[in-house]
């Protein structure tokens, strides 16, 4: 199996809409998919790619123009601004884990097999699942759960969780789906562990909040009629990508000018939401829960 199978490949593309001299940021290398097919548009351009994960640095593109950053993509201006770039052409986002983090038993990231609880994105970072599970109080866990996981039965899952590792401390990834799983009846099982899963992976890496910093980094960094093309895999993503392309802003508050005129510095593209053909989804079944915006910079006021 390939490192990762990058999701809706000529819809990002396509979305971007490369000038072959111009300046593109890859926010989420991973595999190299994107950023490999970016590479092959351009012509006297640069391609500046994020990733924080040393597994994915061994994808590293050897070719002119290209630069592979070993940084959370929070940190987006600051880190081009060393490079010397303060304006870019376009820049794609592929959020969520990818297929090879979750494939490794050992990262922690996946319900299907058994290995630490670990979770970290970036391996050198101090906090890891296993402090979440064992040391948050019961009151911050549920909040995690029910902010991050969407479950309306957070406290009880953190009380089950506390119960049981004030016997023995939970350790691997089986340990918690055995503590957790009677709570819920069989048939949605799969579900609502993927749930409590992702809430402690955002947790672990922080990654709403560096979402949001790169979002609004995004805006800033763009040139006029640059694109802002981004694929989320769940709601808490994606409405914040919706909110700044629609609404012009993270909150989803609509502004207006003295005119009535909405306040935004970005355009959407696309007025409805792309999703992966069937075709694509029996592919790559990652691909089921994908949706991608795009959305164009407007003149600077």
């Amino acid at each position: 199996m390939g490192y990762h199978s990058p999701v809706l490949l000529n819809e990002c593309i396509e979305g971007l809409n490369i000038k072959p001299t111009g300046i593109y940021v890859d926010v989420t290398f991973g595999g190299g998919g994107h950023s490999k097919e970016i590479m092959k548009h351009l012509d006297g351009g640069k391609l500046f790619a994020f990733d924080q994960d040393a597994d994915a640095h061994k994808n590293n593109l050897e070719q002119d123009g290209f630069k592979l950053i070993d940084a959370n993509f929070s940190y987006l201006r600051n880190f081009l601004r060393m490079e010397g770039v303060r304006k870019v052409d376009g820049i794609l986002a592929d959020l969520g884990v990818s297929s090879h983090q979750f494939d490794v038993a050992e990262r922690g990231f996946s319900t299907r097999f058994e290995g630490e609880l670990d979770m970290r994105m970036n391996p050198k970072s101090d906090l890891s699942a296993k402090e979440i599970v064992n040391d948050y109080s019961e009151e911050n866990l549920a909040n995690v759960l029910y902010k991050y996981g969407e479950l309306k039965n957070s406290r009880r899952i953190a009380k089950e969780i506390v119960n049981a590792r004030q016997v023995e401390k939970i350790n691997t990834t089986t340990e918690l789906i055995v503590v957790v799983a009677k709570i819920v009846p069989e048939k949605y099982r799969n579900q609502f562990l993927a749930r409590i899963f992702q809430a402690i992976r955002i947790e672990v890496n922080d990654e709403i909040v560096a979402l949001e910093e790169m979002l609004l980094s995004a805006v800033d960094m763009l040139n006029p009629g640059g694109r802002l093309v981004v694929l989320s895999y769940h709601s808490l993503e994606d409405r914040l990508v919706k909110n700044l392309m629609k609404k012009g802003n993270l909150e989803g508050n609509a502004e207006k000018d003295f005119f009535g005129n909405p306040i935004k510095d970005l355009k959407a593209i696309n007025r409805k939401v792309i999703v992966a053909t069937a075709d694509e989804i029996k592919q790559n079944s990652r691909a089921r829960s994908a949706k991608l915006r795009i959305a164009e910079k407007s003149n600077d006021n």
